[in-house]
């Protein structure tokens, strides 16, 4: 029997990742989309046509029931989020309703719809936010810094909720930062790989940024949905903090693209006060042993390939558009 998967925020770069993994496996890919005037399919543009597509979204439960009842899916993937930070603090709002209130929705159309299904929820290291301990594992306790981090704080514990009060497979992946090349322009990975790409085509002159000593333990998106994967593979429905057990500081993210390019970041790297978070995380760092033990999952990119291989990727994206 084919596998059947729904996975919403499907377009985005764990989407993208996901979907190409449970294709490879030999699953039935359904992805949720929300509507738009113009479809934004970039990250998934080359294997678009191997998934069906759902119109939905996380704030309209209706639409999510109606989702599940088309898929009937064996496995559900809650991706979807308003997942940038630093909009979380311009639209908090939003982000609680997208980021918390959209889990139960989702939830609740897998409960009413189809209990059977294994339910994978994204959580965030941003939860940990003022770290009471270093590294963090499952059981650190959370204090989020952000309304972002609030939301994840809410989307992480309901879903333990209707694991706990329902006996669903509902688990969550407690993820710290991973990046790739599909990685949106807004954070800081790319910021800083696209303008490291800019600057050597002579398209710009400086990179603009915050607090470079920020320390961030950063990994393979590419990696990171294969631990999704693993989760929903188990017997029983556990959460795991994913990471790669190593911290850089945003300075030496900078250096390696910089110097990959064959330029000095010092030249280039301006200091601006409103790229300061408001309540800044200093420090993450995660411990995935559990991972590492019950799921055989394993890392396979570097921290310094990972910096290299999005600067290879913006430059030639950046090459292209000169054409």
């Amino acid at each position: 029997m084919t596998k059947k998967a729904l996975i919403t925020g499907i377009t985005g770069q764990d989407g993208s990742y996901l979907a190409e993994l449970l294709l490879e496996k030999g699953y039935k890919v359904f992805g949720l989309r929300r509507r738009t005037s113009v479809p934004i399919l970039e990250n998934i543009n080359h294997i678009k046509n191997e998934i069906e597509f759902i119109d939905g979204d996380l704030l309209d439960q209706g639409s999510l029931i109606n989702a599940v009842r088309i898929a009937n899916p064996d496995e559900v993937y809650n991706l979807a989020a308003q997942s940038f930070v630093g909009t979380s603090w311009d639209q908090p709002v939003l982000t609680g309703h997208v980021t918390g209130l959209g889990v139960t929705n989702m939830l609740e159309a897998v409960r009413l719809t189809k209990p059977e299904a294994k339910y994978y929820q994204a959580s965030s290291s941003e939860m940990f936010g003022k770290v009471v301990e270093t590294p963090q594992v499952e059981t650190t306790p959370f204090y989020p810094r952000s309304p972002y981090g609030v939301a994840k704080v809410y989307g992480h514990w309901i879903t333990v909720n209707y694991r706990e009060s329902f006996d669903m497979f509902a688990c969550s992946g407690i993820l710290f930062n991973h990046e790739s090349p599909r990685r949106g322009v807004e954070f800081v990975t790319r910021k800083v790989t696209d303008a490291v790409a800019r600057i050597k085509l002579g398209l710009q002159t400086e990179l603009r940024m915050g607090n470079l000593d920020s320390k961030r333990d950063w990994g393979f998106a590419g990696d990171y949905v294969k631990a999704m994967w693993l989760m929903l593979q188990q017997d029983k429905a556990d959460d795991f903090v994913i990471s790669t057990g190593e911290t850089h500081t945003v300075e030496e993210l900078v250096e390696i693209a910089f110097s990959h390019a064959g330029l000095n970041w010092r030249d280039y790297v301006v200091i601006d006060p409103k790229f300061v978070r408001p309540a800044e995380v200093d420090l993450l760092l995660g411990d995935c042993t559990k991972a590492k033990k019950q799921l055989g999952w394993e890392l396979e990119v570097s921290f310094d390939q990972l910096v290299k291989m999005m600067v290879d990727s913006d430059l030639a994206k950046v090459q292209q558009s000169l054409r």
